[in-house]
């Protein structure tokens, strides 16, 4: 990747947006540009955090591991988001697993050139702060659900918050800018893919949800926002 590129992702960060001119062309300078492919490991649980890492293309999902076992995707990170970096400032391993989804490309800050400027500038650690702020509220909220919510609306939460997150709103409906596969929402849920696609195809002929061309189009936003005030079951 070119350096003015390199350059343009670091000042397109909204984490960098309080930093000089001088502090943004330092981490530009020393950033380097990783192709990463579909499933390849940024990094695992328990690795050194040594860098704070952002995406430039394509999809990244932060993920940990049940006690039985299981995948359990608490985030799902596009073009932009950083990842990695509370990890990397407070010098501790990193406390999930980050995986591309697909071929992607990750901006990669060594830990050496953060730290002093983090140091130097209370704005970069105040944007960190309310980052992880709003991930960990969705985190907190995946566990829960995971633990006391039926199946039905763990996948009607899931796919509201990619919508949310990523949908482009085309009249009543919202589409998802990006292929989402059905074993993607199993392990944002904690289920099968079996099940993922048993529910899907009830939906899709309930007229709540529908596949364009690989896109998942949500046809009625507010039934699934029903399916998420289900009571859960005894």
């Amino acid at each position: 990747m070119p350096d003015r590129k390199i350059a343009d992702v670091v000042r397109a960060s909204p984490i960098f947006a309080g930093l000089a001119d001088a502090e943004l062309r330092t981490l530009a300078s020393v950033a380097r540009a990783e192709p990463v492919g579909a499933r390849q490991l940024v990094f695992a649980e328990g690795d050194p955090a040594r860098w704070f890492c952002l995406v430039v293309s394509g999809r990244v999902k932060i993920l940990r591991q049940s006690r039985d076992g299981k995948e359990v995707v608490l985030e799902l990170l596009g073009p932009g988001e950083p990842f990695g970096a509370v990890a990397v400032v407070e010098r501790r391993p990193y406390p999930a697993s980050a995986q591309a989804t697909e071929p992607s490309v990750i901006l990669k800050i060594p830990q050496d050139a953060i730290l002093p400027i983090a140091e130097r500038n209370p704005s970069l650690v105040r944007e960190m702060a309310l980052m992880i702020g709003r991930r960990l509220r969705a985190a907190h909220d995946t566990v829960k659900s995971l633990s006391v919510d039926p199946v039905e609306a763990r996948l009607a939460a899931a796919v509201l918050r990619l919508a949310e997150r990523e949908g482009r709103r085309e009249g009543r409906r919202i589409v998802l800018g990006f292929h989402v596969t059905r074993q993607m929402l199993a392990d944002m849920t904690g289920t099968t893919v079996e099940t993922t696609i048993r529910i899907l195809r009830r939906w899709t002929r309930d007229g709540l949800v529908a596949d364009e061309r690989e896109r998942l189009v949500i046809r009625d936003v507010d039934a699934l926002r029903a399916l998420t005030e289900d009571e859960p079951d005894a």
